[in-house]
């Protein structure tokens, strides 16, 4: 295992820079995502790392080695792709151990290697099936055996669940961190889906632009974003934002409602802001959690409800902007019909309406 740094890290290609100087340090052990839009210069990071993209500028260390100029079979990491890359020719065993054979390994400790590797994926009795005789998961986790099979410091996983369904995504995202709770190595993980960052991640990493927005733990970016972009790409629905002004000590929107100031936050009179609330601190009276220490309320006609079962997902106007709001202990709900809305302010955020800087005191 090895902690890996980026210090000062750029790619350009030509006069086009795609990766602006990144800082980052991933510690030994550490399961790290990188997320963002694409184009956001996660994956080019990525291959940066595994030393099948040139690094333009900065340095990178793996474990105590600058590898900047190393080629990847040197830098003893393994790397999963999002199309498997197996052999189709070859059997599952053979698939798992080709790297070991390249590196004329000796029979024996392949064979032992593929054999660990298969009774950690539970691969054991599909060894010796080819790759077209595997459904999608089956496949995915034939790669990843075929990484752990080498024992690399590091593993990279570039969107390895991207071409599974939603079941199987689901499936394989908790084998990934069982596979990272069994072996402790370090992994570096590509994703635009956030919801598989904020499920596997010690660390997120997000992107855009080529530059890191926020560097922390899933609950970290999700509760306390340092702007509006990562409020509105971390959580699923995202953030609604409000636009408004500091009138007399209140967020007023464009219709003349008037908001507190969130608590930990603040903005100087006249000061154009945005207001931030999820769909998890705003909802009917009746059908909410028990209120927080500093509450509003304020009443919505709703648009649109998506039933989810347990709870409703409502759409509805406040100052000309669509609010998504949750509805627990759902009941129908009439298109039009007019609710009041408790907010938990606690839980909500403020934001400079220029910059999209996070305003906290």
């Amino acid at each position: 295992m090895a902690q890996v740094q980026l210090q000062g890290i750029v790619k350009a290609y030509g006069a086009l820079q795609v990766v602006h100087a990144i800082d980052l340090d991933i510690a030994d052990g550490e399961f790290v995502v990188l997320v963002g839009p694409s184009g956001c210069g996660k994956s080019t990071t990525l291959r940066m790392i595994a030393g099948l993209e040139d690094i333009s500028g900065g340095m990178l260390r793996i474990g105590d080695r600058v590898v900047n100029d190393l080629p990847p079979r040197d830098r003893n990491i393994s790397m999963v792709f999002q199309n498997y890359a197996l052999y189709p020719h070859m059997t599952v065993r053979e698939n798992l151990g080709f790297s070991l054979k390249i590196a004329k390994r000796a029979e024996a400790e392949i064979a032992k290697a593929v054999t660990e590797a298969a009774e950690i994926l539970s691969l054991t009795p599909l060894l010796e099936r080819k790759p077209g005789q595997l459904s999608g998961g089956q496949r995915q986790r034939v790669a990843m055996g075929r990484a752990i099979v080498r024992h690399p410091d590091v593993f990279l996983f570039d969107e390895p669940l991207s071409n599974l369904d939603a079941k199987l995504r689901t499936q394989m995202r908790v084998e990934i961190k069982k596979l990272h709770q069994r072996l402790g190595t370090t992994i570096v993980y590509v994703t635009h889906d956030q919801v598989e960052a904020m499920t596997l991640a010690d660390r997120i990493v997000i992107m855009r632009d080529g530059r890191i927005e926020q560097i922390g733990t899933p609950l970290e970016v999700f509760e306390t974003p340092v702007n509006t972009f990562v409020a509105t790409f971390i959580g699923s629905p995202p953030m609604n934002l409000l636009e408004g002004r500091i009138t007399d000590g209140t967020v007023e929107l464009a219709d003349g409602t008037r908001l507190p100031i969130p608590p930990g936050h603040g903005a100087a009179e006249g000061r154009a802001v945005t207001f931030g609330v999820r769909a998890d601190n705003i909802m009917p009276v009746g059908h909410a959690l028990p209120p927080t220490a500093h509450m509003a309320d304020v009443e919505m006609e709703v648009q649109l409800s998506e039933p989810l079962g347990t709870e409703t997902l409502l759409f509805a106007m406040l100052a000309g902007t669509e609010v998504q709001a949750k509805m627990l202990n759902p009941r129908p709900v009439r298109l039009g019909e007019r609710l009041r809305f408790q907010i938990s302010l606690d839980k909500c955020h403020l934001f400079d309406a220029e910059t999209g800087a996070a305003l906290r005191v």
